[in-house]
């Protein structure tokens, strides 16, 4: 079940390992700066993300299909859309709200956007509440869908990106928490990401606590 609004043409970038079932393990990227456990080595897919005002902003869909699960993680860099919005009004001669630069409405909303597409399909929302991930503030989202399978939704925002955890799994299946509750981010220098205080997206980091090590991974 695909509930995330993406161009149809999708590119297929790297697969790092083969997948197998009950093969759980740590996987990160070094391109979008998460950590989290799949079951097996995911697929990378490139896509395009239609935002709520109407740009259409780069982003990648790891993803991994174990037979009784579908698991994936899409990352999209709202970095380029400040310009894209900006470009949109320049030199525009209509009336204000028709030249209106919507980039901060956007940027700020994309958590809630984010959300409103689960929310708007068939399935039934059982939960939807705040939730964090190492100190980095979002939302959480769970669905029965009409086929008996359940979603189970997590999404982030953290310095600029957005990050959309699906799980879907089968009627039998135990919920994906496995699959969410290793979910972190790591810097550009590798090191994992947990913050002190509650960290929410625009506003300025909090102080960082201590981690050890740097992470590796495609």
């Amino acid at each position: 079940m695909r509930l995330i609004p993406l161009t149809a043409a999708a590119l297929i970038l790297f697969t790092c390992e083969p997948a197998t079932a009950q093969n759980w393990r740590e996987f990160t990227s070094q391109k979008d700066f998460f950590i989290v456990n799949f079951p097996g080595g995911p697929r990378v897919l490139a896509v395009t993300y239609p935002t709520e005002f109407g740009i259409s902003l780069p982003g990648r869909v790891y993803s991994v299909d174990d037979g009784s699960g579908r698991y994936s993680i899409t990352v999209v860099d709202y970095a380029a859309g400040e310009r894209i919005h900006a470009d949109r009004v320049r030199n525009c001669q209509g009336y204000p709200d028709t030249c209106t630069n919507r980039w901060m409405n956007d940027l700020r909303g994309a958590l809630d956007y984010a959300v409103s597409k689960y929310i708007q399909q068939n399935g039934r929302v059982t939960y939807y509440a705040f939730a964090d991930s190492d100190r980095v503030e979002g939302r959480r989202v769970q669905l029965t869908n009409a086929d008996d399978s359940r979603t189970f939704v997590a999404i982030y925002m953290h310095r600029n990106r957005l990050y959309i955890l699906d799980g879907t799994v089968s009627p039998s299946a135990p919920p994906p928490a496995l699959f969410q509750q290793n979910f972190g981010f790591f810097d550009e220098d590798g090191v994992r990401v947990r913050y002190r205080t509650l960290y929410s997206n625009l506003y300025p980091a909090p102080p960082r606590e201590e981690t050890r090590g740097r992470l590796q991974g495609c």
